[in-house]
């Protein structure tokens, strides 16, 4: 970053490799069956496409977390807006996007995870970092899910 420009808000990326096609890594991520499996352990509502009712459960989060689907272009791009405290816009939301690269033919997949925004305050870096860690929990739950039908989550949280 330069030094003239002023941080205005908290993001994160995170990333990691599944060793199968986008098309079944996206199927992964926009089904809820399959979400509900590895994810959203309380379950997941609505197919991630534009305009559904969708909403996630999280055992370790009990409650239903509304999701907006802005953006749905199978196999390689998702976003999401969904509840976030201390947002740099006060909006309440936050922006997640899912970014699915072919590797090796697609072959493997390199998922990337981006959200973004939050304060710059105390409340705003709690939040981030909290969902920082559950995003590369979800990507390791998918990898694992993907690949081998395992659900790292399985009593993991209860």
């Amino acid at each position: 970053m330069n030094e003239k420009q002023a941080l205005s808000e908290l993001t994160f990326t995170v990333s990691g490799r599944v060793s199968r096609p986008c098309r079944d890594v996206y199927e992964a991520i926009a089904d809820p069956d399959q979400l509900s499996r590895y994810f959203a352990t309380g379950g997941a509502r609505g197919r991630l496409e534009p305009g559904a009712d969708v909403s996630w459960d999280f055992a370790d989060f009990p409650g239903r977390f509304p999701v907006t689907v802005v953006e749905a272009d199978a196999p390689r791009r998702i976003v999401i807006r969904w509840e976030g405290a201390d947002t740099a816009d006060g909006s309440g939301s936050t922006t997640t996007t899912f970014e699915l690269e072919p590797l090796d033919g697609d072959t493997r997949t390199l998922v990337t995870i981006t959200e973004s925004s939050w304060a710059l305050t105390p409340g705003g870096a709690t939040n981030a970092f909290g969902n920082c860690e559950g995003w590369t929990g979800m990507l390791a739950a998918l990898k694992a899910w993907v690949e081998h039908g395992i659900n790292l989550r399985e009593g993991f949280y209860r």
